[in-house]
């Protein structure tokens, strides 16, 4: 597909001279390059051009008859219109030199057929396929315009791709999102409003709303990106830029994430270092864990509980380490008494 002139200038394709010429009019002197700043004068011209061009083809009748039927390719390869086809017939003249139609029996008259079968005569009555004298190689003529035009449509829809491509995007948005450890280990559905900045069908910016529905998937860590393509702001004569969610991780009053592991200091008394202790947990996802401990816990032990940790996001089904890290509380102080009992129980052991 070319462009919609008919769009460029705001009109509907019943649109008369008179409502085409005002519509004209109105663009050209909104557009012209001299009522620009320099900043947008690059893309004033290009909306300029497009004007002009548009109003060049649908004020000329034969123009607009071929754009009609066959869009723009229909302009670029001199596809001659159905009124010029005939007349050319008519005169005796070929119906078009270097374009192409689909040959359709239901949409093209027999006059048209006549400039390109040479030997049939102007007998109305008369079908050319059924004439003594059909001249076979000019269905060839017409299967290689229709295969030309086909393999120009491809051409050009290919073109219109690589040009896209090739356009300059705005700089990308990028905004950081929040989320707790329990979202990053069980994954969650987001929707965010966003706004942004883009140009309307006449080239002025103008501030749209859009909501985002954002997949968090178990195990992401921090700096993850989410990227929504041309979904930021747009510059004049550029395409919008991507707007990217970068993963930020709250703070968790008990967890620590290192890596696919959680870390957990857990604070015990010198009896407990003695003597073991049973922890009881909240895991991420609401679970309780009851932890045994029961060997000598001295300060920086640290106990590893397997396949505790956070969900490894490329490996759904498996999980990280659950690390605990004991920080023993040592009195303050103790009594003659305590001291006493101290020695007695710890000089038996040695």
């Amino acid at each position: 597909m070319g462009m919609d002139y008919y769009a460029i200038l705001k009109v509907s394709s019943t649109v008369n001279e008179e409502e085409l010429r005002r519509a004209y009019k109105k663009l050209a002197m909104r557009w012209h390059p001299d009522k620009h700043p320099s900043g947008t004068k690059g893309f004033a011209e290009d909306k300029f051009k497009q004007i002009c061009e548009a109003y060049d083809v649908l004020s000329d009748t034969q123009k607009r008859q071929i754009y009609d039927l066959y869009g723009e390719d229909g302009l670029k390869y001199n596809v001659s219109s159905p009124s010029a086809t005939a007349n050319a017939a008519a005169n005796g003249g070929s119906a078009t030199k270097g374009g192409s139609f689909k040959y359709s029996k239901s949409r093209v008259h027999d006059d048209i057929f006549d400039g390109f079968f040479d030997d049939v005569g102007s007998d109305k009555s008369r079908s050319p396929m059924k004439s003594d004298n059909f001249n076979y190689r000019n269905v060839d003529k017409i299967n290689d315009l229709n295969n030309k035009s086909s393999e120009f449509s491809k051409s050009k829809s290919v073109n219109e791709k690589n040009n896209r491509k090739s356009e300059k995007k705005a700089a990308p948005m990028e905004n950081k999102l929040a989320c707790s450890l329990e979202e990053l280990f069980k994954g969650s559905k987001r929707k965010l409003k966003i706004e942004r900045i883009v140009s309307d069908d006449s080239g002025m910016p103008m501030t749209v709303e859009e909501v985002l529905a954002i997949e968090i998937r178990p195990g992401w860590k921090k700096g993850t990106k989410i990227t929504f393509p041309e979904k930021g702001n747009q510059e004049p004569g550029r395409l919008p830029g991507d707007l990217i969610f970068v993963i930020d991780e709250k703070p968790h009053p008990n967890f620590q994430r290192d890596g696919n592991d959680l870390l957990l200091n857990q604070k015990v008394t010198l009896l407990e270092a003695l003597t073991g202790k049973t922890l009881s947990l909240t895991t991420l996802d609401g679970r309780n864990l009851n932890i045994e401990v029961s060997d000598i816990m001295k300060p920086g032990h640290e106990v590893v509980i397997s396949g505790e940790g956070m969900p490894i996001s490329k490996e759904p089904k498996k999980k990280g380490n659950l690390r605990i890290k004991f920080d023993v509380k040592f009195p303050s102080r103790l009594s003659a008494d305590q001291k006493a009992d101290l020695k007695m129980v710890l000089g038996r052991s040695q």
